[in-house]
C-alpha cells in the first residue's frame, strides 16, 4: 500500500521539490500552506497518514503549535512528524524533541537526508501501528497474570513476547512500544553487539536486517539469549530485562539528546521512558534494565 504523507510548508519552491522528491520516491503527498490548513487535513483524515514533515516557521498556526496538537490527540498522537527547520540551536531542537518531534531535517537538506529521514519515519510508524494491533488482538485475560518470565534470542520472538506482556497492562498500547524497544535493544544492540554507529550505517544501506540474521547466524553472538521477567507487585507492574552482551553508556540515550535529533534512529530509550513507563532505571554496565507501570496511573 502505498504511504501517504502530509507536507505542511509555507515557501513554494521547498513544496515543490519535496514533492517531487516524495513522488519519485514513490510517497503519495498531500501539502498544506500553513498549520491551519495541515491542522485542518490532520483532524479530517486521522488514519491517513504514515508521517508529517512539518515546517517549523509557518504562518498562523506555526510547526510547534500544529506538533503539540498533534501530540495531544489521542487519534494522531501515534503519527511520525519529521521537523524541518532553520533553527539549530541545542534548545530549539530541544524544544522540538521534547514535544514529539523525533525526527529532525536542518534546511537546507539533501534529498537523500530528507528520503533516509521519511523512510525511517514510516518504517517506525507501521512497527507502531502494528504492534498497537497485536496488543488489541491479545487475551485480555492477562490482566490476571502475576509472575512470567521467558528467555529470547531473535528480534521477531522480542516483539511477541513484548506484545503478550503489555496485556497485562492497563495501557497496552502504549506499553507495548516502550517494552518491544528495550527487548529489540537487548537483542541488537546487547546481544549481537551492533554499535550505534553500525547501525546508522546499516540503515543508511537498508541492510540492518540482513546483519541481524548474520549475526543470528553466528556461533557465538546468535547463541546468546535475553531474559524478560515480569512481576505484579502492589500498585505497580514491573519489568525486568537483562541481555548477555557486554553493555553500553545509556546515560547517553535516557534522555532526548539534541545532537541526535537528525540521525535515523537512537531515541527509542527516551521515548519508552517518557510515554510507556512511569520509571526506566538501567543498572550497572546497561545490560540490565528496570521498567515500572503504575496499575492506578495507567503508565
Amino acid at each position: 500500500m502505498t504511504p501517504y504523507l502530509l507536507v505542511a510548508e509555507d515557501d513554494l519552491i521547498s513544496r515543490e521539490i519535496l514533492m517531487e522528491n516524495l513522488g519519485e520516491a514513490g510517497y503519495a503527498v498531500d501539502v498544506a500552506e500553513d498549520g491551519d490548513a495541515a491542522w485542518a487535513l490532520l483532524t479530517a483524515n486521522p488514519e491517513r497518514y504514515c508521517a508529517v514533515l512539518l515546517d517549523r516557521m509557518m504562518p498562523g498556526i506555526d510547526g510547534i503549535e500544529v506538533l503539540r496538537r498533534v501530540k495531544a490527540d489521542e487519534a494522531l498522537t501515534h503519527i511520525p512528524v519529521v521537523m524541518q527547520s532553520g533553527l539549530v540551536r541545542p534548545e530549539e531542537v530541544l524544544e522540538g524533541l521534547r514535544g514529539g518531534a523525533y525526527y529532525y531535517l536542518t534546511k537546507p537538506f539533501s534529498a537523500e537526508a530528507m528520503l533516509a529521514i521519511v523512510a525511517t519515519a514510516v518504517r517506525d510508524y507501521r512497527h507502531a501501528v502494528y504492534l498497537r494491533e497485536e496488543a488489541r488482538k491479545a487475551a485480555r485475560t492477562l490482566i490476571h497474570l502475576d509472575h512470567a518470565a521467558f528467555s529470547f534470542r531473535t528480534t521477531d520472538e522480542a516483539r511477541d513476547i513484548a506484545t503478550l506482556l503489555a496485556n497485562a497492562c492497563p495501557n497496552s498500547q502504549q506499553v507495548v512500544l516502550g517494552l518491544s524497544e528495550l527487548m529489540l535493544n537487548a537483542v541488537e544492540h546487547g546481544n549481537l553487539a551492533i554499535s550505534y554507529q553500525e547501525k546508522s550505517q546499516l540503515i543508511a544501506r537498508d541492510a540492518l536486517n540482513e546483519e541481524i540474521e548474520r549475526r543470528l547466524a553466528d556461533p557465538l553472538t546468535g547463541a546468546r539469549r535475553a531474559r524478560v521477567e515480569f512481576e505484579r507487585r502492589g500498585d505497580a507492574l514491573h519489568f525486568y530485562l537483562r541481555d548477555q552482551g557486554a553493555g553500553f553508556d545509556w546515560q547517553e540515550f535516557i534522555e532526548m539528546r539534541p545532537e541526535r535529533a537528525f540521525d535515523t534512529h537512537g531515541r527509542g530509550i527516551a521515548m519508552a521512558k517518557l510515554l510507556s513507563f512511569a520509571s526506566l532505571e538501567y543498572l550497572g554496565c546497561g545490560n540490565e534494565v528496570r521498567a515500572t507501570v503504575k496499575i492506578d496511573a495507567g503508565r
